[in-house]
């Protein structure tokens, strides 16, 4: 698989390689029509016991047949209703085993971890979903930014942004072909933060993320590829 334009294309990677490792692990399974009594929802057995479906259907843009199918794969995974850490990146390790994983999966891991309580419940998970999935533009370039802001202070640096890339790189980028050289993500983080940063002032605020996101065809097509996925 070749990485080309890592520097346009890292936005849609984090798309492409979550929703790749849901379906590796059965978490978006085909949506039943079945009317799944008994998954609304069965509590009995989980830790935490998420929000009912009326309330997560009108917070995201997921049916609820939809929500009780996707419940249904994530409590599979999850038996506890909670996904930590250290579980998620045992997922990406398993999915990428010739990569290091670690990094990527500790970025996103914070990214769905809303309330910073250092686990994901399956409110976070649909609720992040919904926007990767069924989202505006705009919410997924947000959705993006937040998770390039590492310290989550309003604004990414080059440093943040080189960590993210990194990190995408450290897990498959050595394995891509043409083969990536080393300081192929120092060159692309580069080239796209000196395209991203505007005004110059050495930090990429929203509001420029987005007017450059928004103005770049690739970026664009990317960010409507995962529309239809479930």
């Amino acid at each position: 698989m070749g990485i080309q334009g890592m520097e346009l294309c890292a936005i849609a990677v984090v798309i492409v390689l979550f929703v790749a490792v849901l379906k590796q692990f059965g978490i978006l399974e085909p949506m039943s029509m079945e009317d799944s009594s008994d998954s609304d929802i069965e509590l009995s057995t989980v830790r935490h016991q998420p929000e009912g479906l009326d309330q997560l259907q009108a917070v995201t843009k997921f049916t609820k047949k939809e929500l009780q199918s996707l419940y249904r794969g994530f409590k599979n995974e999850c038996p506890s209703g909670l996904v930590d850490e250290e579980t998620f990146k045992l997922i990406y390790s398993q999915f990428f085993p010739q990569g290091d994983a670690t990094m990527y999966a500790h970025f996103l891991f914070n990214a769905f971890d809303m309330d910073r309580s250092g686990a994901i419940r399956f409110e976070d998970f649909v609720i992040g979903l919904s926007i990767l999935l069924r989202g505006t533009i705009h919410e997924k370039l947000k959705w993006a930014f937040n998770l390039y802001d590492i310290n989550k202070d309003g604004y990414i640096t080059k440093e943040e942004m080189l960590a993210i890339m990194k990190s995408i790189y450290d897990m498959m980028g050595r394995y891509t072909y043409p083969l990536l050289r080393d300081d192929a993500p120092i060159e692309h983080v580069e080239r796209f933060f000196q395209k991203m940063d505007r005004n110059r002032d050495g930090v990429v605020t929203i509001d420029e993320f987005l007017e450059t996101c928004q103005k770049d065809e690739n970026i664009m097509r990317s960010m409507q590829l995962f529309e239809n996925v479930i």
